[in-house]
């Protein structure tokens, strides 16, 4: 299993950025993997399915995410899946003060068959990318 965890603190109220995040749609806009992700069912609460087309290491992979669990405000979770991997993202929100939120990021992959074979070798482009995911999220979460 790969694991990718960021901590960042954001200069907006955690109803906001919960609000924002709820929906899985905006993954466009803050996700550095993400080449585009669409509604495929639901109304965006518990159980709402999304395709999400991703880039990573120059290849693109497709997954179908469900949204598993929205408690407002302080915890989202996502669950992705295709035929080699397993994507659970979790994020946690805490309000810290006036107008700030704590966001944790969470992702993890369980990749099955051959693809597992090349995780030892990723750890540098995960690494890379949780960087990039959390830089976006802190422009993007300051910009709303």
């Amino acid at each position: 299993m790969v694991t990718i965890q960021r901590v960042l603190t954001v200069g907006r109220p955690v109803e906001t950025v919960f609000g924002y995040l709820a929906d899985f749609e905006k993954t466009n806009e803050w996700d550095p993997g993400t080449v585009r992700t669409t509604r495929l069912d639901g109304g965006g609460g518990v159980g709402t399915t999304y395709r999400n087309i991703s880039r990573f290491n120059g290849r693109e992979t497709e997954l179908v995410y469900t949204v598993v669990e929205l408690s407002a405000p302080e915890r989202l979770r996502f669950r992705g899946v295709n035929k080699t991997v397993t994507a659970s993202d979790t994020i946690t929100l805490r309000a810290v003060g006036p107008g700030e939120t704590e966001l944790t990021y969470l992702a993890e992959f369980e990749f099955r068959g051959v693809a597992r074979l090349a995780v030892p070798f990723l750890g540098r482009q995960f690494a890379k990318l949780g960087d990039e995911a959390a830089q976006r999220l802190r422009e993007v979460l300051g910009n709303l």
